[in-house]
């Protein structure tokens, strides 16, 4: 592969990335191929030890939905780390999808009841106008529910930022590995 190829290559593997990071990114490896035949290197020499365009290009991106989920933080930008990183190799698809799947499920769940126990009290009258009985038990737990239900609610926010900044740690971590990994190679 010569540089015109790999540069086109790596170009298009990069396309989702924003343009300008996408430019700087094809400057630093036509650099390396400048710099790579000052040595007396070929070009198809330099793209053998620069490596896969389309692998450079995965670590790229995981590494940039990474920093877009850690500037903005949304859930789509988390999704798109998560999929980028799990992009890297077969073994992260365990190595990452699991961990995800798993904090995913528990922060759901907590919204899920603390929900269902702010909503607890609207329950209860609506018991009260389908059966026409009123137990002052039922007023009494639901109001309970109801205050639970509004403590899960605060918290939960604060679980679900330190959970998205714990996993975001987590995906840069694994992409540090797997970068190690292939420079060994």
């Amino acid at each position: 592969m010569n540089k015109q190829e790999f540069l086109i290559t790596l170009e298009a593997e990069l396309k989702d990335i924003d343009k300008q990071e996408r430019m700087e990114l094809l400057q630093d490896y036509e650099a390396h191929f400048e710099f790579g035949l000052e040595e007396g290197k070929t070009e198809e020499e330099i793209a053998k030890d620069l490596g896969s365009p389309r692998g450079i290009a995965k670590e790229v991106k995981a590494s940039y939905h990474i920093e877009q989920a850690k500037g903005e933080g949304g859930i789509q930008n988390i999704l798109q780390a998560t999929l980028a990183v799990i992009g890297l190799g077969l073994f992260n698809l365990i190595i990452v999808l699991g961990p995800f799947l798993a904090i995913v499920s528990i922060i759901f769940s907590g919204w899920i009841v603390s929900f269902a126990g702010i909503i607890s009290p609207l329950l209860v009258l609506i018991d009260i106008f389908i059966t026409s009985s009123f137990e002052l038990v039922n007023l009494f737990a639901a109001i309970l529910f109801c205050g639970l239900g509004l403590l899960l609610l605060v918290a939960m926010m604060y679980v679900t930022k330190f959970m998205k900044k714990i996993f975001i740690r987590y995906l840069s971590y694994n992409v540090s590995i797997v970068k190690g990994g292939m420079k060994g190679d």
